[in-house]
């Protein structure tokens, strides 16, 4: 629970960065296996979207996945972003 105040005097706004930052993470928690288990198809996803959002080390994150995985399994995470940018 939280036990403190916020000072909004000086609070900083969250910048346009967290966005790309935050999908970046998603991909690494996949790539690491973070969660026990690692899922290709999942960090190549969020490594696309961190890419496209501007954190470009994310395309070479996405580039070293995509070596591990089939065409099927990378259209299949090209797909998912796909889908989730036009839900976001």
């Amino acid at each position: 629970m939280f036990q403190s105040s916020i000072d909004l005097d000086s609070a900083i706004p969250v910048t346009a960065t967290a966005i790309p930052d935050v999908l970046f993470e998603r991909g690494l928690y996949w790539a690491s296996g973070r969660s026990g288990v690692v899922n290709l198809v999942a960090a190549h996803k969020w490594f696309n979207l961190a890419a496209v959002k501007g954190r470009s080390d994310a395309i070479q994150m996405r580039r070293e996945i995509a070596a591990l995985m089939t065409e099927a399994e990378i259209a299949t995470a090209q797909r998912e972003a796909r889908d989730w940018m036009k839900a976001h």
